[in-house]
């Protein structure tokens, strides 16, 4: 059996009963520790509580369907080569939790510095390589590899190759754990006339997850005591959300959505170092005929809804530039958040996509698009030639956020790849997502292409967007554009 090379976002049906996760790279002097570990979620993304951490502090699962397995150098993968794996009984699995998530730490510096980085799926009775995910990273710390999921009773592996920049604290405060450090030994205190109130260590819970990431090396003789897991208090950030104009005029239950997305928001770009950043955002949502149903459905008018707060945390003006495409791109009306009910009212609810493509152009509002002109093929490049040409014209002080929706069927693959290659020396980032399994050529292999003086471009992948939760859904779409960035600001793209 030939093992599937998958991208990041892509996803591979499990058919062994038990599989292992194998975290491999290429050890040697200055190359930072990595830990392989495992996080059993819920449906709601959480831990049920610090049992469902699985690393080498706490090898074995209660229910014994996951075990940590530990470190072995050159084993199946050739000299020079370490792995550490954590092995699953997808058999033993409890039916509360929905996914595991196949998680990794760095001690001693970042994934970055970390050569030869892949996620192996085995199948866990013969070692049959199912899956290799080659991994890359930057300044990350800590990080989820892959999960494996189930979908209608049959699991599913993805490759995931989200990362924290802000260490094994952030990953864990994400699912439910918060990782407490315990403070290092007071320096000696300054002269100062009035003595501060000692202060205890917070009490040592049973589970100890890996040491933070330092990165300057630590004396074999002096170890710090591990962080502690303890109850996950209330996510928090120092650059909160942003208040928004227009924010004040919208149905009572839709503002309190916004208000706790744009939170999550907040948590979300403070976890991948970029606490206070701004940028446009432009929306584009593929209206290809394969995209009825999902219209029909209610799951775009949802996905508007929750790019809406991303808008809204990263630029306070109150509003969103739209697009739409299939054969055609066309502009939709700009997205003003006190207008939201309405904007989608009139250009995503349901029936108003169907009623367009049966060429009903009498009755429609004078901002709804004719959708008779935009046609039912799949043209990407087209619309982010549009784009393009749209920041030119009209440039801005902040950097651009695209955020591109597609179910795929992707077949323009040179021209879309010609123009995001011209693309990167504009101070734009283009987050593509993918709705369901399709084809989606080159927008998955773009994190692979070289050539390119800064990656301009993510992608991933869902199977239904409206199962995954809002914490998630952030993580995934603001993990790269951080990245970017930085490495635009040093590259004087930005």
């Amino acid at each position: 059996m030939t093992a599937t090379s998958l991208s990041k976002g892509a996803n591979l049906a499990i058919d062994s009963p038990a599989v292992r996760a194998e975290l491999v790279w290429s050890a040697g002097p200055g190359v930072p520790e990595v830990d392989a570990s495992a996080l059993l979620l819920t449906t709601a993304g959480r831990v049920r509580d610090d049992g469902d951490f699985v690393f080498y502090n706490q090898p074995r699962h209660a229910s014994d369907a996951v075990g940590y397995l530990g470190k072995q150098d050159g084993h199946g993968s050739g000299a020079g080569v370490t792995t550490d794996a954590v092995e699953v009984d997808l058999r033993s699995v409890e039916p509360t939790v929905d996914r595991i998530a196949l998680c990794a730490s760095a001690d001693g510096g970042t994934f970055g510095q970390v050569p030869g980085l892949s996620l192996r799926l085995l199948d866990a009775g013969n070692r049959t390589e199912l899956a290799r995910f080659d991994i890359t990273a930057g300044t990350e710390t800590a990080m989820v590899g892959g999960e494996l999921y189930r979908r209608q009773g049959k699991w599913k592996f993805r490759a995931v190759g989200q990362g924290y920049a802000t260490g094994l604290a952030g990953l864990a405060t994400d699912f439910g754990i918060s990782v407490d450090d315990t403070p290092p030994a007071a320096a000696p205190p300054a002269p100062s006339t009035t003595a501060a109130p000692a202060q205890s260590p917070p009490p040592a819970s049973p589970v100890s997850p890996p040491p933070p990431v330092s990165t300057a090396p630590s004396a074999p003789s002096a170890p710090t005591a591990p962080p502690t897991v303890t109850a996950p208090p209330q996510a928090t950030t120092d650059s909160g959300p942003r208040l928004t104009k227009g924010e004040e005029q919208l149905p009572v239950d839709m503002r309190k959505r916004l208000s706790l997305r744009k939170e999550q928001v907040a948590v979300s770009l403070t976890k991948h170092g970029a606490a206070g950043a701004t940028a446009r955002v432009i929306l584009v949502l593929d209206a290809s005929g394969s995209m009825s149903f999902l219209y029909s459905k209610g799951v775009v008018t949802d996905v508007v809804e929750r790019m809406a707060a991303v808008a809204a945390q990263l630029d306070d003006d109150g509003e969103m530039q739209a697009w739409t495409f299939a054969s055609n791109p066309a502009r939709l009306p700009d997205l003003r958040l006190g207008e939201l009910p309405e904007w989608l009212r009139l250009h995503v609810r349901v029936g108003e996509i169907s009623l367009f493509r049966r060429g009903r152009k009498k009755g429609l509002h004078p901002e709804q698009v004719d959708m008779r002109a935009v046609g039912i093929q799949n043209e990407e490049q087209k619309v982010i030639a549009e784009i393009r040409a749209y920041v030119r014209d009209n440039p801005a002080s902040a950097p651009t956020l695209v955020l591109f929706f597609s179910d795929g069927g992707v077949y323009r693959n040179a021209d879309i790849e010609r123009e995001l290659r011209e693309a990167v020396e504009e101070p734009v980032f283009w987050q593509f997502v993918g709705l369901g399994r399709s084809n989606y050529g080159v927008l998955e292999r773009f994190d692979t292409l070289p050539g390119r003086r800064v990656d301009n471009v993510g992608f991933f992948a869902v199977d239904d967007i409206s199962t995954v939760p809002d914490p998630e859904l952030y993580d995934r779409l603001l993990s790269e554009f951080p990245l970017w960035i930085t490495a635009a600001g040093r590259a004087g793209i930005l």
